[in-house]
């Protein structure tokens, strides 16, 4: 009897062992040659007012020379139950590329210092921003409602042999900046990275904040609390970012595209070859929206930020989408004589139900042009504006445009071609779904 119970645990074990294998492969099908593949990142674990904001470096991905069809993203619970912004808030996630050296040991996580290292090249996209904003995709509360698809004969090629530097080898980064508001005090000022609320005055790096900073970033960073109300007792918890990749093998009859983002703070400096100075984009990424005078009419309290920027190279444009934190209205790319080029408008949730949360964004519109039909010419005057209700002040506010996502222009046959993806981080232009203010 003894032996047959010992019998029987070795064969429970082994089942559970091999229930744990197959739970930590990737789940894979293939529908009319797209494959889609489903993944989870390293787990990280909150707490009532707790910040996670991690790099996960050489995260599972598909290998080989493909191209990227979407990426979508949501977190998860252990049980693969989707958790509702109101409990933890997606900041955001991006998903960066690099190339890194063969025999060389990375970290399943590390700060952003890893983009220094010289055996780690960073392999950016192909927006004019000299530093920041290198994703390849990237959203925050508005990841479960927004299209990420590139569509026909399109697709962002990856994993090509010939790009890759011998010696190195193709990786990717995911970053995933999460926050938990369960038991909050104030949970859009928490979810704002207001300095107040989390008792913060020197950044992650030890530099003392500006007496003006208000909120943002630098306030919000990994391992941070946000105050919660007294007495308000919550139980640590293991989440998960849960990522789907669908792409093609490559062959010949897709059109690859390259990504672009404009960032609405981006303080642009034109090359002036007399002087010796060449052009830069010092994108801020951030910035704050004070808000409306007492006594203001509701209807005239929006604060508008724009930018008036250029592309060394034209083409098509193939996809847009906006990105916007609470409070954003919309966002809007204009070509020169004031042709849109997209607009990208949120979503705003009314229930408690993960994608419909109420106060939050969950949505974001797009802009998906008929080829040939929205183009953007090299040296065009863009300007993209940003739009917020300022019925209340934001702090944090971001506002970039991923022209298509600008997915990127190439020469086909003599035409160049470019997928713009709009994405705007906390900015917006034309007006919003049922705006409310996040409780």
């Amino acid at each position: 009897m003894a032996h047959n119970s010992n019998c029987l645990l070795n064969y429970l074990a082994i089942l559970l062992l091999l229930s744990l294998l197959q739970s930590s492969q990737a789940h894979r099908r293939t529908e009319d040659g797209v494959k889609t593949e489903v993944f989870l990142s390293p787990k990280f674990v909150l707490e009532p007012g707790s910040v996670s904001n991690k790099y996960y470096y050489g995260i599972n991905f598909p290998r080989g020379h493909i191209a990227i069809k979407s990426f979508n993203a949501e977190v998860v619970d252990e049980e693969g139950n989707a958790v509702p912004l109101h409990e933890t808030y997606l900041h955001h996630w991006v998903l960066l590329r690099y190339y890194q050296q063969k025999g060389v040991d990375v970290r399943k996580y590390h700060g952003d210092l890893g983009f220094h290292r010289s055996d780690h090249i960073t392999i950016k996209n192909s927006g004019v921003c000299d530093s920041g904003l290198s994703q390849y995709f990237g959203l925050g509360s508005e990841t479960r409602r927004t299209a990420t698809d590139v569509p026909d004969p399109y697709g962002i090629e990856v994993g090509n042999p010939v790009d890759i530097p011998a010696g190195y080898e193709e990786g990717w980064v995911l970053n995933v900046h999460a926050i938990d508001t369960r038991g909050a005090e104030d949970k859009l000022g928490c979810t704002e990275c207001r300095c107040h609320l989390y008792n913060v005055t020197i950044d992650e790096y030890g530099r003392v904040l500006p007496p003006d900073y208000n909120g943002g970033l630098k306030c919000c960073y990994d391992e941070m609390r946000c105050k919660v109300k007294e007495g308000f007792e919550g139980v640590k918890r293991s989440l998960y970012l849960r990522y789907t990749v669908k792409y093609v093998d490559w062959d010949s009859s897709i059109v690859p595209v390259k990504i672009y983002i404009l960032d609405v703070t981006d303080i642009w400096t034109k090359a002036d070859e007399s002087r010796g100075l060449r052009e830069r984009h010092h994108c801020l990424v951030e910035y704050e929206v004070e808000s409306c005078p007492a006594g203001s009419a509701n209807s005239g309290c929006t604060h508008t930020k724009a930018l008036t920027t250029s592309l060394p190279t034209g083409g098509d444009v193939i996809y847009g989408v906006g990105h916007q934190h609470a409070g954003g209205t919309g966002t809007t790319l204009y070509g020169e004589g004031g042709r849109v080029i997209c607009s990208s408008n949120p979503t705003y949730g009314k229930g408690n139900e993960p994608g419909n949360e109420a106060g939050y964004i969950v949505g974001m519109s797009t802009c998906y042009p008929l080829p040939g039909t929205v183009k953007i010419y090299a040296g065009e005057a863009l300007t993209l504006v940003s739009n917020y209700s300022s019925t209340q002040g934001h702090t944090g506010a971001h506002t970039s445009m991923m022209l298509s996502n600008i997915i990127w222009p190439i020469v086909l046959f003599g035409v160049a071609i470019i997928v713009v993806v709009v994405i705007v981080f906390k900015g917006e232009t034309g007006q919003g779904e049922g705006y409310e203010a996040m409780l």
